[in-house]
């Protein structure tokens, strides 16, 4: 006599809230793991949005995915034999953090001299 083996009961059970994941870089997890953890704030601009914490700042980019993930919650059930896991979202973008790179101190935008470089000085004139 052989004995079968039930699996997991899984249910299709979205709920209505809009879930990222967000890909943090180590040195970002580390620090909101830290006793003194930051605030960190995030800021938008005509082109991005950033996450910005006290000594670095990170551009927001949407990266789309084939493979689907499913974020999974217990399912709840007063009836011990309707347990299982419900799948509240199926996700296929994940938004990763990019760095961006700091600007030198004391170096602002770059001053417009007139000058408009060799190229345009030797076949622009006559344009």
């Amino acid at each position: 006599m052989s004995s079968q083996s039930q699996g997991i009961k899984l249910m299709h059970n979205p709920d209505s809230s809009g879930y990222r994941l967000l890909e943090l870089p180590p040195d970002l997890v580390n620090l909101l793991e830290s006793d003194t953890a930051p605030v960190l704030t995030l800021e938008s601009s005509d082109s991005s949005t950033v996450l910005r914490t006290p000594s670095k700042t990170y551009n927001l980019r949407q990266k789309n995915t084939s493979n689907g993930l499913f974020l999974l919650a217990p399912h709840s059930s007063s009836d011990l034999l309707d347990q299982g896991l419900d799948v509240i979202s199926i996700i296929h973008e994940t938004v990763e953090l990019d760095v961006v790179p700091e600007m030198p101190a004391g170096r602002d935008k770059l001053a417009d001299t007139g000058s408009r470089g060799k190229w345009h000085e030797m076949f622009g004139k006559g344009r």
